[in-house]
């Protein structure tokens, strides 16, 4: 097709592939720990990231992990602090952080705060080989840390008190998950945008979660999921002209949508 003869596409696809590949692994841990609203909420916080690296001259890609890095392990320590009521810690530090990045913005000049205002929205056909490369790096890591602990991360999503007994560093691995999906979204945000990263990450998994049950299925099911919502919004932008972030979210929504209804009426059929 003609689309593919454009370079910037290509780099779109492959961006698209590799996105597919971690989200259901990342959406369903965040899922399982009813953390969903996690992404969101890292996602708003490392605007504070890109506005402090406009602000003091670094790449905003290495301000934005640093911040989310520390948001993450902020989370952790005030889910201790507040133990049982885990969404107060997502608001203190939403809201923070949102806070931080208005008034980092208001100190940065006016051609700066439009290309802070590109990262809301992002732009996946418009990223360039580093950033392909860099999103290759961090897919390779997350999806060979699950091969390698996938038995101690199911037991530790499904029952923290029997990983804890089994001798399971609780605390540590809830650490490293908040840190590593800080990190994803950070690489992932400049190309979807942060208004909707979150979405991208958690919809693939809770879309398979209405089709299969098992952890495994769900992670298989969820990928290739990802990967229509990715190729199809790609395809409708291109074809529409419209913004491939939202379009791919609209797509992961309609996907969404469909299995519901689809589940409801094969349900209601067993029934009669």
């Amino acid at each position: 097709m003609e689309m593919f003869f454009y370079g910037f596409m290509q780099r779109a696809f492959q961006a698209s592939t590799l996105i597919a590949l971690i989200a259901p692994i990342l959406g369903l841990t965040l899922i399982l720990r009813r953390q969903s609203l996690l992404a969101d909420t890292l996602s708003h916080v490392s605007l504070a990231g890109i506005a402090l690296g406009f602000l003091i001259g670094v790449n905003p890609t290495l301000t934005t992990v640093l911040v989310v890095i520390l948001v993450a392990i902020g989370i952790e320590y005030l889910q201790d602090v507040f133990r049982g009521y885990s969404e107060i810690s997502i608001a203190i530090l939403m809201s923070t952080g949102m806070a931080v990045a208005l008034v980092l913005m208001s100190f940065v000049s006016g051609q700066q705060t439009k290309s802070i205002e590109q990262f809301l929205f992002g732009s996946i056909v418009t990223i360039d080989e580093q950033q392909i490369w860099t999103l290759f790096i961090l897919t390779a890591l997350v999806v060979a840390l699950y091969i390698i602990f996938r038995r101690p991360l199911y037991v530790l999503l499904f029952d923290e008190h029997t990983a804890a007994t089994a001798g399971l560093p609780v605390r540590g691995i809830s650490l490293f998950i908040s840190i590593i999906t800080g990190v994803a979204i950070s690489l992932i945000m400049p190309i979807t945008g942060s208004l909707l990263v979150s979405a991208i990450l958690v919809l693939p998994a809770a879309i398979a979660m209405r089709l299969v049950t098992s952890f495994k299925t769900v992670i298989w099911v969820g990928t290739i999921i990802a990967l229509l919502g990715m190729y199809g919004g790609l395809f409708a932008s291109y074809e529409l002209g419209t913004p491939p972030g939202a379009t791919i979210t609209l797509m992961f929504v309609f996907l969404f949508v469909l299995t519901s209804v689809i589940k409801a009426v094969t349900k209601r059929r067993r029934l009669g």
